[in-house]
Order: structure tokens, then sequence, then C-alpha cells
């Protein structure tokens, strides 16, 4: 499979040079500067990144997560969650990699069949690392408010979380 996958890309570049090329346009000078346009808005997102990064290690490291887990479960509770799933229903809007790592213990734990396991790979499939995405789009955009958008995505996030378990308990 990863074959195919190497193949297409190898594919697709050479239709996108071989049409560059038709349409008589300079197709390498085209890239460098594509290049560089990436660069810089590379760089320009790196404070931003950092501090994300940051937050997201103290946050852990401090046992605040362990502490609002504790806070969360007799509420979540109530409506079936969990609460060895509360943590990555915590940890998803921060962290895409904490998450996947979340994930992995769940699924040594209860095996990926279980209904923590199954809760799981829908919570994380179905919810997005809002404070990363939001925070790389509108640190490259430039923009200095976000709005309603954290608060927005948030509520997506927590009814995605509460469907997943619904479901499982519904349908697994």
């Amino acid at each position: 499979m990863a074959q195919i996958g190497a193949a297409a890309v190898c594919v697709l570049v050479t239709v996108v040079v071989f049409f560059g090329f038709i349409k008589d346009l300079p197709v390498f000078d085209l890239f460098v500067e594509g290049a560089k346009d990436g660069l810089r808005t590379a760089i320009q997102l790196l404070p931003t990144l950092i501090g994300l990064i940051t937050a997201i290690t103290m946050l852990r490291a401090s046992g605040v997560l362990d502490m609002m887990t504790h806070m969360l479960e007799p509420l979540l509770g109530v409506i079936g969650v969990p609460a060895d799933l509360i943590p990555l229903m915590l940890i998803r809007p921060l962290s895409g990699s904490g998450a996947v790592a979340y994930v992995t213990e769940l699924y040594t734990v209860y095996g990926a069949e279980s209904d923590v396991g199954k809760m799981a790979a829908i919570l994380s499939s179905a919810t997005e690392t809002t404070f990363y995405a939001a925070a790389v789009y509108f640190a490259g955009r430039g923009y200095k408010s976000m709005g309603y958008t954290i608060p927005a995505a948030l509520c997506g996030d927590l009814t995605a979380s509460v469907l997943a378990v619904l479901s499982v308990r519904l349908f697994g």
C-alpha cells in the first residue's frame, strides 16, 4: 500500500510539471517561490506553536489534567462517560500526538474492541485539535482576535465526545 501512495505522489508531481511546461510556465521558479512563501509562513507560526506546546507540557506535568478529570468525573459519569475517557476528552483539543498516545494506552489496557476502545476511536477521529488548529490558522492569517471560534469549536468537540459515548452505548 505504501508503494501505491509513493507512486501516486510521483505521478501527481509529473502531471503538474508536464502541464506547467505545456502552458510555458517557469515551473522551477514557481516551485522556489512557493517554497519561500512556505518557509516564511512556518517562521511566522513558530512562536505560536512553541507557546502552545509549552502550555500543553505544563498542563500535563502540573497535575491539572488529573485534577480536571476528577472534577468532571461525577458530571460526565451521569451520561455514561467512562472515567478513563475523560483525559482523552481534555487532551484531544490541545494535542493530537498526546491524544494518540493516550488512545494507544487505552487500547493496551482495554483492547480496541472494548467499549472504551471504540469510544476512544470515535472520539479521536470525530474531534479536532481545536487550540492547535486555531493557533496555526489565526497566526498564519495574522488575526489577533478569535472571537467565537474557540467556544464554538469546543462545543463541537463536546458534542462529538458525547455522541461517541452514546453511539457505542446504543449500537456497540
